[in-house]
């Protein structure tokens, strides 16, 4: 019996491609250009049927200039730019979407010279291989992840840059459903855009109810059978499995339903793609599936007559390039009904101004901002919908800091009423006040204009309620959902050890009694009490760093008033900064020592490495706007270590390397989920971001919770199971102590040396990787273990000595999976032996 990855996940899946409206082609008969694998034929064909009245020879200069555009270096941009122009001459007819052509064709060879490779299933647009999927079986060794590294080694070779630049979307399968517990997408059906380096792969759940009866055509028997003809595989025809695994409600098939049938592809290739450019080279971004669905709501909410509204996306989830991918989409909605459009996005900060504009500049929107009111006035009048002449796409970043209570900011005169508005207002969760004039004057002077509210923590108050100010929700993507997709990371509280809390309770007593009744604010500003905090903070954060194994991280202080962020900086400039031969105007700029030194041992430069040696100080009254601008790209980057803040940065504020927030002070509401999720972002291959707790945060983030818990809850109803796993919660991580305490407690793990030996002994790959799981987890929860005095195991591990036992444990394990596959191959080979005897003479 077959029962291989072609009879259980390809075939099916071309099948079910046939009943999406691909033809299937044999490759045993077609021709193709093998320079580029797009079928000259089927795009001439299809090029001549949707450019009328086009002549042959001019078709063959078209392939000729598009083939030219593929061996530029840009990631396929000049080629998506000519596949997604709508006049001129078209590769896609996206105004007749059927008019294409749509194949689907398997084991097509891409090939330069001595290197090939070959995707399982190709999708052919007009004759251009736009999309592929990989496919595995279920339960394969290593699942989707043998395909994402073998992808990023063939993605980075330069004789594939062709392939790389016509391909748009990819998919990659083992045709599981999602493990929403682990830390990589190894189980489940992934989309990714095309990438130099390394691709990004995304979850995709699918949130319509999507009609099959008439998105599949019938079963067709003869092109079934063709199919497995072509293939050798007559044999699975009425097989159990095989018919099982032709269902449409397989994880492969359910994906290729939602981005592949005819209408979700157009609207793919039309405004889900975006090229980004870093400083590292362009990326090539495709929507997050709760983008895409938060664009369909906005649609279907505009086709209703409704004008306003919130998008609830968590931090993190892509807001701004949410905005972006609208532009787009809301453009082409606009002028299909003979309407202009003009687009803003309003900010209430001169940083968030500086960051939108840069986030759109990058993705290719000509950017026009606007910082005073006279300005905002006179945009308001201009007839004009952009402001440059190239014709390019273009947003009005307005910063309304200066002018938002102001009555006369807009009046009804001052609006061209032929132009629609679309106001994307960022950040709704906080200065929108309905008492104030901007809301009011915006909403009173175009009635027409459309309102969209982004925010990740609404007000839910009976003051201001962000419902009551921008209208009902749009769309929803919650904290449970974007930690469950990878975008963003749970988060663990961490309270400070016993014998520090006794300290600083020491410090606070002695300050009382020197000073007497003094306000709170100095009393926890006061030397006294500052610098055994700090010492705290900074001998925590370098164990931190070498717990996890990362001396890239960073950290940030939230203190208790901006005197303390003064005093904390003035302590550790005094007693932790490293002397620097330079000094900038707020933090510490270092060398290493050019005279010569003896090498020291690799363990000492780990240590040394894990040093905290600079710092910066971020308060509004401190340094001058460029400066504190410049100390947070260098905090970015990774130049400084550490930042103290009060207010600043607490909201708006993105770094990846920020793994470590220290709470000085309770912050209230929707302020507190801002602050927290400063450390939420993924970065390299941590599981959570840690905050450690000096004020307690508990009563108030269970209160805030909940009141967001209940939001949702009246919202989704049954669908909203759980909100509160921001926090990995006290249940969760004792049980999971407890589990790596019963898988660690066999093996010394005070010897690396024994530890080694017992770990040569094991063959058993199960186990080894239930080890390096344990190993892993007790990296990532090092303080909370650290802080649980009972479990003496634990307790006395040596933290720097655990990276040392996972790396031996990830290399028993490499060994075991290469003996595993030496001895398949020589298994299989013994089968062969077997199964074909000599034939005699």
């Amino acid at each position: 019996m077959v029962f291989s990855e072609d009879s259980r996940v390809k075939i099916p899946c071309i099948l079910h491609l046939v009943s999406l409206g691909y033809q299937y082609l044999s490759i045993k008969n077609a021709s193709w250009d093998e320079e580029t694998n797009i079928f000259s034929d089927i795009f001439k064909d299809a090029i001549a049927r949707i450019n009328s009245g086009m002549k042959s020879d001019d078709i063959g200069r078209l392939l000729d200039d598009v083939k030219l555009t593929l061996d530029y270096e840009d990631l396929g941009k000049a080629f998506y730019e000519k596949l997604t122009e709508r006049s001129g001459i078209k590769l896609i007819d996206f105004a007749n979407f059927s008019n294409n052509s749509f194949h689907v064709i398997t084991e097509l060879t891409y090939k330069n010279g001595d290197e090939e490779f070959r995707p399982d299933i190709i999708l052919l647009i007009n004759g251009m291989p736009l999309v592929f999927i990989e496919v595995k079986k279920p339960n394969n060794k290593e699942g989707v992840l043998s395909e994402r590294n073998r992808i990023n080694q063939r993605f980075q070779n330069p004789k594939f840059r062709r392939f790389v630049n016509i391909t748009q979307l990819m998919v990659f399968s083992n045709n599981m459903e999602y493990d929403d517990g682990s830390p990589e997408p190894i189980e489940g059906a992934f989309y990714a855009s095309s990438s130099y380096r390394k691709p990004i792969f995304n979850y995709f759940r699918e949130e319509e109810k999507l009609n099959l009866a008439v998105l599949l055509a019938p079963e067709d028997d003869d092109i079934e059978n063709a199919v497995l003809q072509d293939n050798n595989l007559n044999v699975i025809k009425h097989s159990p499995e095989f018919l099982t695994n032709k269902s449409p409600n397989t994880p492969t098939n359910r994906i290729c339903t939602s981005l592949f049938s005819k209408d979700r592809l157009s609207f793919l290739l039309q405004y889900a793609l975006a090229y980004v450019n870093e400083t590292d080279g362009p990326q090539k971004h495709v929507m997050r599936y709760p983008q895409l669905f938060a664009t369909k709501a906005i649609e279907k909410k505009l086709n209703e007559g409704v004008k306003k509204g919130i998008i609830w996306h968590t931090q993190g989830s892509g807001k701004t390039a949410l905005t972006y991918y609208n532009v787009g989409f809301l453009t082409d909605y606009f002028q299909r009904q003979s309407v202009i459009p003009k687009f803003y996005f309003i900010v209430d900060r001169l940083d968030l101004l500086i960051q939108a504009q840069r986030e759109f500049s990058s993705r290719g929107l000509v950017v026009h901002t606007i910082n005073s009111r006279a300005e905002f006035a006179k945009d308001i009048k201009a007839t004009k919908v952009i402001h440059n002449h190239s014709g390019k796409a273009e947003i009005t970043v307005v910063n309304i800091q200066k002018f938002r209570d102001d009555p006369d900011v807009v009046r009804t005169e001052d609006y061209d009423v032929t132009i629609q508005r679309v106001y994307f207002l960022d950040e709704v969760h906080r200065s929108y006040n309905p008492k104030g004039s901007f809301l009011a004057n915006l909403s009173q002077s175009d009635r027409n204009a459309i309102k969209i509210g982004l925010t990740g923590t609404p007000l839910l108050g009976d003051d201001y309620n962000s419902r009551t100010l921008f209208g009902d929700y749009i769309h929803w993507y919650y904290y449970n959902s974007s930690i469950d997709d990878g975008y963003t990371l749970r988060l663990i509280r961490e309270e400070i050890a016993t014998n520090y809390k006794i300290a600083l309770q020491k410090a606070l007593q002695e300050v009382k009694i020197q000073q007497g009744d003094i306000e709170k604010k100095l009393v926890y500003a006061h030397p006294r009490f500052v610098e055994p905090m700090l010492d705290y903070i900074i001998q925590d954060f370098e164990k931190s760093r070498g717990a996890l194994n990362d001396s890239s991280i960073g950290g940030m202080v939230i203190c208790d008033s901006s005197e303390q962020a003064k005093q904390l900086y003035e302590v550790f400039e005094n007693k932790y900064a490293v002397k620097a031969q330079l000094h900038e105007a707020n933090y510490t700029c270092y060398e290493l020592p050019k005279v010569a030194e003896e090498k020291s041992s690799y363990s000492a430069q780990k240590q040394r490495a894990n040093k905290v040696q600079n710092a910066a100080l971020i308060l509004h009254d401190i340094g001058t706007k460029e400066e504190r601008k410049q100390w947070v790209e260098d905090f970015k980057a990774g130049k400084i270590d550490f930042l103290f803040v009060f207010n600043m940065l607490l909201t708006g504020f993105d770094a990846k390397r920020l793994k470590k927030l220290y709470l000085g002070r309770v912050i209230r509401r929707h302020n507190l989920l801002q602050a927290l999720t400063r450390v939420n972002r993924t970065y390299n291959d941590f599981r959570y971001g840690y905050v450690v707790d000096f004020a307690d945060i508990t009563k108030e983030f269970d209160k805030t919770n909940k009141a967001y818990f209940d939001e949702l809850q009246s919202e989704l109803g049954d669908e909203m199971e759980h909100y509160s796993n921001l926090f990995k919660s006290a249940e969760e991580i004792a049980e999971e102590i407890e589990s790596i305490k019963d898988v660690l407690f066999r093996f010394d793990i005070g010897n690396a040396e024994v530890f080694s030996q017992q770990i040569s002994q094991l063959q058993d790959r199960a186990q080894m990787q239930a080890l390096k799981k344990a190993l892993a987890d007790a990296k990532s929860l090092y303080n909370m273990i650290r802080l649980q005095g009972d479990y003496a195991l634990l307790a006395n591990l040596d933290f720097q000595k655990l990276n040392q036992l996972y790396q031996e444990t990830s290399n028993r394990l490499d060994l075991l999976n290469l003996k595993e596959s030496i001895e398949n191959s020589t298994d299989n080979t013994n089968l062969l032996n077997v199964a074909l005897p000599p034939v005699s003479e």
